[in-house]
């Protein structure tokens, strides 16, 4: 398979990455990872597809045009960071792509259950000291019960500015895991969810997680795996068993 091309990003100044998220290897490594699930995507002929945290938009306008005219997907995003929001439409825009860009944490509290087909999260991964975190919700971790609802608005502490595009608190899965109880009742029945880890956040012990009849027994594999510098870098599918 020829590799599609990365998103044209020449809007964006250097100036614009000191308050969004610049494309780097975790970005690459996702645009790789659905490339080659691109056949498996088309297939499932998604209608809702939503990235939580999108920074430049490059990830979501390479899936649109990776899916191309003949999709009819909406495609939506959130974010807590302002500027991402700007920059993530100006991204589709220069790219032929139209999305639908919401600032908000996590999912959207007015989600319909049950009714997103693609569901993209490069989350905020690094270890870093808990009170850099920006926070919804206090973190679920293995063995707790998930929240019943969609997230809302309450945030906590933490910046809402580019710092929180990175930092993760606690094995970096402070954010993942306020998450990750949301999927079953957020993905579709025939639904896919897309997240980049790090070696740190203990994907093993995610996947496990993910699988149990608590969390929706969802099945799940490593799509593609890299490592960049010292951070071992994987994605993960999760979809319904």
């Amino acid at each position: 398979m020829s590799h599609h091309p990365t998103p044209d990003l020449g809007h964006l100044r250097a100036s614009d990455y000191n308050n969004v998220y610049e494309p780097a290897e975790d970005t690459f490594l996702f645009l790789d990872a659905l490339q080659k699930d691109v056949e498996f995507i088309r297939a499932l002929r998604p209608s809702i597809c939503l990235e939580i945290g999108s920074g430049s938009g490059c990830v979501t306008t390479f899936l649109g045009t990776l899916l191309g005219e003949q999709s009819k997907a909406l495609y939506l995003t959130t974010d807590i960071n302002p500027h991402a929001i700007s920059a993530t439409v100006a991204t589709g825009l220069r790219n032929g792509v139209t999305i639908d860009a919401l600032q908000s944490d996590l999912i959207p509290p007015f989600t319909r259950p049950r009714s997103i087909d693609v569901l993209l999260f490069n989350p905020p991964y690094v270890v870093t000291p808990p009170e850099e975190v920006w926070r919804g919700y206090e973190p679920q971790r293995p063995n707790t019960k998930p929240p019943s609802t969609f997230l809302g608005s309450e945030f906590g502490n933490g910046s809402n500015g580019i710092e929180a595009s990175w930092a993760g608190g606690i094995d970096g899965r402070e954010v993942i895991d306020r998450l990750l109880p949301q999927i079953q009742d957020a993905l579709s029945a025939r639904g896919v969810f897309f997240m980049v880890v790090i070696n740190e956040n203990k994907p093993e012990e995610i996947r496990s997680w993910m699988g149990s009849e608590e969390m929706g027994m969802f099945s799940s594999e490593v799509v593609l795996s890299r490592k960049a510098g010292r951070e071992g870098l994987s994605i993960l599918k999760f979809w319904r068993t």
